[in-house]
């Protein structure tokens, strides 16, 4: 059975940090490309970063310079570190692992006020 387990989210003001952890269980995160998504209040959800097998990281736009996705494979986890922390990253945060399926995780609710 595979599980992602999202945690690390909260409320902190602007220009603060968070980082977010993802644990993972039934697959090994080596092997996939794992992924950060988001999902704003009336917003569809969208991709933030992501880190293939091979180690290669992609971000959205708006996080460039601010936010870095890793991985521990040893401890098959995935980690988004989200610096200068802006209200409009305001969002639920979730993990995911894409390979033959698709996982997701329940999803971390990070709040950033101004």
């Amino acid at each position: 059975q595979v599980q992602l387990v999202e945690s690390g989210g909260g409320l902190v003001q602007a220009g603060g940090s968070l980082r977010l952890s993802c644990v993972v269980s039934g697959i090994i995160v080596s092997t996939k490309t794992m992924a950060w998504y988001r999902q704003a209040p009336g917003k569809q959800r969208e991709l933030v970063a992501l880190i293939i097998s091979g180690g290669t990281t992609n971000y959205a736009d708006s996080v460039k310079g601010r936010f870095t996705i890793s991985r521990h494979n040893a401890k098959n986890t995935v980690y988004l570190q989200m610096n200068s922390l802006k209200p409009e990253d305001t969002a639920v945060y979730y993990c995911n692992a894409e390979g033959t399926k698709t996982y997701w995780g329940q999803g971390t609710q990070v709040t950033v006020s101004s």
